[in-house]
């Protein structure tokens, strides 16, 4: 069993424009004794489902802005925090956190749910875990919305990601409302706390701290065969939908990785460029969540 911590609910009490109901998984093949949360809105029995999924140091929160435009277009949208993060268990041994503990962990969310006809809506590490998944769903995965992230193929995205991991080496106890405010300036107070609810304290950050660091970025590291497989299997097999959204603000995955990525994916359109919006797109998340479904031809809300 692996030693987690669970943030006591009254962290979440009132948390601004969050009225979602918590909902859990304790079944997760392999992760005996974990619970991870999860949002679930819109019809259950909607044939597509967008699967909508978070990184550093963020959590299902960061997607207040295109849940619900999503489910009003008559969508079925989960929003599950990955362990360590939000309202999902924290293991409190940083060494418990790897890249395929947290790819896994994916896999076997998707596969309680059963789905057929997935959307993945991805940014930071949700793509560097999630674009890693249609390989192994081909049937299942058919569509994508990619915001600002990568695949790590032991490749550094550049000097703005190791200031960042040496920033973040730095400080164990990392202020995340702060970070969050820094990054995006627009946010109220409130919402910057919400970010920084699921972690009362430094024993709540193992994830924050490892994310980081996990990142593939050297050819020997963890994640680098997974991720070149899928890179693989993106520029050639892929024959899905793809919408691709950049905040040009991003100093780290900004324009230049974001264009990259677009040309290895098969069949991705022009993106859709945001001039105000920095690395957590989400934060404009509204206006791009209309943009894909009007890319994919779905029902949008009036």
């Amino acid at each position: 069993m692996i030693e987690a911590l669970r943030t006591p609910d009254e962290r979440f009490a009132g948390i601004v424009g969050w009225p979602y109901a918590p909902l859990y998984r304790e079944d997760l093949e392999g992760y005996p004794g974990l619970r991870m949360h999860y949002v679930d809105e819109g019809p259950r029995d909607a044939r597509l489902v967008f699967v909508c999924l978070h990184g550093e140091p963020t959590w299902g929160y960061l997607y207040r802005r295109m849940l619900p435009v999503f489910a009003a277009a008559g969508h079925r949208v989960l929003v599950p925090d990955l362990f360590g993060f939000g309202r999902s268990d924290k293991p409190v041994d940083d060494r418990a956190y790897t890249f395929a503990f947290h790819r896994d962990a994916l896999k076997r969310f998707l596969e309680a749910f059963d789905l057929d006809d997935i959307c993945l809506v991805v940014q930071d590490w949700g793509g560097l875990l999630g674009l890693t998944l249609p390989m192994d769903y081909p049937d299942r995965i058919r569509r994508l919305v990619v915001m600002n992230t990568g695949l790590g193929i032991g490749r550094s995205p550049g000097p703005g990601f190791e200031a960042w991991r040496a920033y973040a080496a730095a400080h164990p106890d990392l202020d995340v409302a702060g970070l969050m405010r820094r990054s995006c300036p627009e946010l109220s107070p409130e919402e910057a706390a919400a970010y920084a609810a699921p972690f009362p304290d430094i024993r709540f950050k193992a994830g924050v701290r490892r994310f980081p660091e996990l990142v593939p970025t050297r050819p020997d590291m963890p994640g680098v065969e997974t991720g070149l497989h899928a890179l693989e299997f993106l520029s050639g097999e892929w024959d899905g939908e793809t919408f691709m959204a950049i905040g040009l603000r991003d100093p780290v995955l900004g324009e230049p990785v974001m264009r990259a990525l677009q040309r290895r994916i098969r069949g991705c359109a022009e993106p859709m460029l945001l001039p105000e919006a920095g690395h957590f797109v989400q934060e404009w998340g509204e206006p791009v969540a209309r943009a894909a479904l009007a890319h994919f031809g779905l029902a949008a809300e009036p």
